[in-house]
């Protein structure tokens, strides 16, 4: 997604009853083992099936919903939606002007940290935070350049510490916020990454990885939980995409039940980097059909073998949305009706 204009842009709610508290089904455990899933009976999909994170860009909002139905129409079929979640008039985040900084919701993932579950999201105007599921309440948060300079953070992380790692693409910049300290933790270490894109922490190497436009680092992490600092270890070039462009390094996720695998998106195609081996390979089930330009979010469910991406679809009224989340193995999609999506994952707490 390039640095977006301020203009003015769609909001609304998504039918009556939808809010941040909504139950939902429990997930399948991240660590399962798993292959292609025996088809259930709601119209090919596969039984248990995670649901699907979004991140809703139409009405500045992140879902979670039903993977069992195929067209998701929050107005017309309310419960569809599991879960949601919007800054916008919740206590707790009036300091971080969400009215201005949550614009775009450029990110969501689920992560578990001391026996909770949380939900990153940041958006590109400024807003990042690490938000209680189901409660919604505020783990942490910070407005970074909301109404000045747009750094559009675009992707984060949370630490074993409590600390969180934050990616600012037009800012071309990684911050390691000290959040453990409380929810309006200011301090921060930061390092240049040129287009950073995406954040992962490799917990079995104790390293935090990013990709930007060019390269795929290692930070070590270092200081304390109160004053932490970030040093480059390591860096790889990204393959070569369009001759004379820049990769353009897009998503980092980890591989799910594959611990040394990085799925990585770029402006050509779809790879995972083999971390023992030093290589992006395609060598993956469904390659051929996941591998595509311009995916924005990739992700895979162990227990299945189901793989979901996103890519912008034409006629909407941003370049970089879509109203459709692609699943593979078996092939399959999902439509979110006059929606703007950006990026799906499956809700799988890790």
């Amino acid at each position: 997604m390039s640095r977006p204009s301020r203009r003015g842009v769609l909001l609304g709610a998504l039918g009556a009853g939808i809010g941040a508290g909504l139950p939902m089904a429990a997930a399948p455990p991240a660590g399962a083992a798993g292959g292609a899933g025996a088809a259930g009976p709601a119209g090919g999909v596969p039984r248990g099936t995670p649901p699907v994170l979004l991140t809703e860009q139409a009405t500045q909002q992140i879902l979670v919903l039903d993977p069992k139905r195929r067209v998701w129409d929050p107005r017309e079929k309310p419960s569809v939606v599991r879960w949601a979640f919007s800054p916008r008039e919740r206590e707790g985040y009036e300091d971080l002007r969400p009215d201005d900084s949550f614009v775009y919701p450029s990110e969501s993932k689920v992560r578990r940290h001391k026996k909770r579950t949380y939900v990153l999201t940041t958006a590109s105007f400024g807003f990042v935070a690490v938000v209680d599921y189901p409660s919604g309440k505020r783990y942490w948060g910070a407005a970074i350049g909301a109404g000045d300079d747009l750094f559009n953070p675009h992707s984060a992380e949370i630490l074993p510490d409590g600390n969180v790692a934050v990616a600012c693409s037009t800012g071309a910049m990684v911050r390691l916020y000290a959040a453990s300290q409380g929810p309006r933790a200011s301090r921060y270490a930061e390092v240049e990454l040129k287009g950073a894109h995406g954040l992962h922490w490799d917990g079995a190497r104790e390293v935090l990885w990013a990709i930007g436009d060019d390269e795929l680092v290692t930070y070590e992490v270092g200081g304390t939980r109160a004053r932490p600092t970030l040093r480059l270890r390591s860096s790889v070039g990204l393959p070569v995409g369009t001759p004379g462009k820049t990769p353009g390094g897009h998503d980092l996720f980890p591989v799910a039940g594959r611990p040394g695998r990085l799925w990585v998106t770029t402006n050509a195609a779809v790879f995972q980097y083999d971390i023992r081996g030093g290589a992006f390979v395609q060598d993956f089930a469904g390659a051929g059909d996941i591998s595509r330009k311009s995916v924005k979010g990739v992700g895979n469910d162990p227990r299945t073998g189901q793989v979901i991406s996103t890519v912008p679809e034409g006629g909407l009224e941003e370049t970089w949305w879509t109203t459709r989340v692609s699943v593979h193995r078996p092939a399959g999609e999902y439509e979110l009706v006059n929606g703007g999506i950006y990026k799906a994952r499956w809700f799988l707490p890790r």
